[in-house]
Order: C-alpha cells, then sequence, then structure tokens
C-alpha cells in the first residue's frame, strides 16, 4: 500500500511544471500592465474600438474576434512569427476610455515597450483620423 502511495506521489509530482522564466523575470505585473495600457479622453468606447480595428488591420492583423459589450478585438498576424493580440477597451469616466493590449509572440508574452509604444503610435494616428472625420 504505501508503495502504490508513494508511486502516486511520485507521478503527481512529475505532472507540476515548474513556472516558465519569463513569468518570474522580467518587469513586475504593474509595470507590464503600464506599459501596456494607454488612456484617451473625448472619446467613446465603440469609436475607440473602431480605432482599435483600423489600426490593428493597418498593421497587418487578421482580425479573429471582436466584441463591442465586452469591448475586445482579438487578431492574429503570420509572417516568419506568429503574433497574437487582444486589445481591451473600457470606459474611464463620463468621456475617456482606457485601452490595453496584450501581445504574444510565438506563444510567448511580448513584454517590450517598444511593440506596445508602436502599437500606440499608431492608434494614435487612427484616433486622431477618426476624430477629425478624415477618412
Amino acid at each position: 500500500m504505501r508503495f502504490i502511495t508513494a508511486l502516486s506521489f511520485v507521478v503527481l509530482l512529475s505532472g507540476c511544471a515548474p513556472l516558465d522564466s519569463h513569468v518570474t523575470e522580467g518587469a513586475s505585473q504593474l509595470q507590464l500592465r503600464q506599459i501596456q495600457t494607454r488612456e484617451y479622453d473625448a472619446i467613446t468606447k465603440e469609436r475607440a474600438l473602431r480605432a482599435v480595428l483600423a489600426t490593428m488591420q493597418d498593421l497587418d492583423f487578421v482580425i479573429d474576434k471582436a466584441d463591442l459589450d465586452l469591448g475586445s478585438v482579438t487578431g492574429t498576424r503570420l509572417s516568419h512569427v506568429v503574433i497574437k493580440m487582444t486589445v481591451i477597451v473600457r470606459e474611464r469616466g463620463a468621456d475617456g476610455v482606457a485601452v490595453r493590449a496584450n501581445a504574444n509572440l510565438n506563444d510567448r508574452p511580448v513584454e517590450s515597450p517598444e511593440s506596445y509604444q508602436s502599437f500606440f503610435t499608431s492608434l494614435d494616428k487612427s484616433i486622431f483620423l477618426l476624430q477629425n472625420k478624415v477618412d
């Protein structure tokens, strides 16, 4: 009986994988969230989502899912690597939104501030064009 219990315990432990280093190292979750988030004033959630959709398409993402009620857009970009991005838009106050982008490169989280800065620079331009009714 002890042998079976010990064997079960060993099998159970062997199934537990250690945490990946990308989860335990690098930027803290708070720092990463700050890198991934940008706030915009004087724009509705719906208009911000339209700008997110346009930006992702301009950056060659294929939109997998978009949900206005949830405020989420998920897309995939295929080249020599697979980039999957989910962007969440939530209302902030009476006339603003917070936009958070979360990207994965070949199933590994993107933590590079430059990558998110590049996305938000493109989103800034898209929002400007949308607010000024430039097509």
